[in-house]
C-alpha cells in the first residue's frame, strides 16, 4: 500500500505552517516534507512533527537566495565552500529533524566546469554523511531556466559516476513528464534508483489527477514493482487543500 506525504510548502498554505502539521495527518497523510526549514528552530519543527504523529520525508539543502533566484550552488564551480557550509546546516536540521532524505539541489549552470564541480560535491557529501540518505531530482527548464540537473539519463550517469549507496534519484513525475513527455516510460527506465516520488498534475502543477498524466496508472505501477518510499503531494491546489484530495483515494 502506498504511503502519501505533504508537501507543506505547497499544501495546507491556507494555514500558518505550524497547523499544517497536524491538518495533514488529519487529512490521512503519513509523513510531511518541506521545501526550506532554516526560517524555523529545528527543535520546534520537531515538536510539531512529534505532535502531529507524522514522518519526515525530506527537506532541501539551503538556498539563502531562493527569493533572488537562486536556486542551490552544488553545480557552481567556485561555490564550494559555499555548498559544504550549507550542507552542514543541513545535516544540523537533519540531526534533530530525522528526515528520511535530504535533496540536495544543482543550482543553475551548465557546462564541463558544472558537472565536474557537482560531481565533486556529491561525492563529498555522499562521504561526509555516510548514513544520511541524500536525493537528487532532475528539474525542468521551463518552470526553472538553468537549472542544472534536468535530465532523467543524466541523472543516472551522475549517480553511476558517485556511486555512493546513500546517493539517489527523487522521480518526480510533473518533472519526468515536462521534460520527457512518458511517465511510465521514465519510471519503467530509472525507477529502480527512486527512493522518493513527487507527483503534480500536468498541466498546471495542480491535483495529480487528470490531465496529461494518468495517475491511477502510475500509482497501480509503484505498488506492483514493490515501491516502499513516500508517495509526496507537491503541487498546487486548485481550490483548498482539502477540497483536492480526492486523488489519495
Amino acid at each position: 500500500m502506498l504511503r502519501f506525504a505533504a508537501n507543506l510548502s505547497f499544501l495546507f498554505t491556507e494555514l500558518p505552517l505550524e497547523q499544517r502539521f497536524d491538518a495533514a495527518a488529519r487529512a490521512g497523510f503519513q509523513a510531511v516534507e518541506m521545501l526550506l526549514p532554516y526560517d524555523h528552530a529545528p527543535s520546534t519543527l520537531r515538536d510539531r512533527i512529534e505532535a502531529a504523529g507524522v514522518t519526515l520525508a525530506l527537506f532541501n539543502t539551503p538556498v539563502h537566495d531562493w527569493s533572488d533566484g537562486g536556486r542551490g550552488v552544488a553545480a557552481i564551480p567556485g561555490e564550494e565552500g559555499r555548498f559544504r557550509a550549507e550542507f552542514e546546516l543541513a545535516l544540523s536540521y537533519a540531526e534533530i529533524l530525522m528526515p528520511a532524505h535530504i535533496h540536495i539541489m544543482s543550482g543553475l549552470a551548465h557546462g564541463p566546469a558544472a558537472r565536474d564541480c557537482y560531481l565533486g560535491n556529491l561525492d563529498w557529501a555522499a562521504r561526509h554523511a555516510p548514513h544520511q540518505s541524500l536525493t537528487i531530482e532532475p528539474i525542468n527548464r521551463s518552470d526553472m531556466p538553468g537549472y542544472f540537473l534536468h535530465d532523467m539519463q543524466q541523472a543516472a550517469q551522475v549517480l553511476d559516476h558517485v556511486g555512493a549507496p546513500n546517493l539517489n534519484l527523487q522521480f518526480d513525475a510533473y518533472h519526468a513528464q515536462r521534460i520527457h513527455g512518458d511517465v511510465p516510460g521514465m519510471w519503467q527506465r530509472f525507477g529502480r534508483r527512486a527512493v522518493h516520488v513527487q507527483v503534480a498534475g500536468v498541466p498546471g502543477r495542480h491535483e495529480p489527477a487528470g490531465g496529461e498524466i494518468d495517475y491511477p496508472a502510475f500509482f497501480a505501477a509503484l505498488e506492483n514493482e514493490g515501491y516502499n518510499g513516500f508517495v509526496s503531494g507537491e503541487y498546487t491546489p486548485a481550490r483548498t487543500t482539502t477540497e483536492g484530495l480526492g486523488w489519495m483515494r
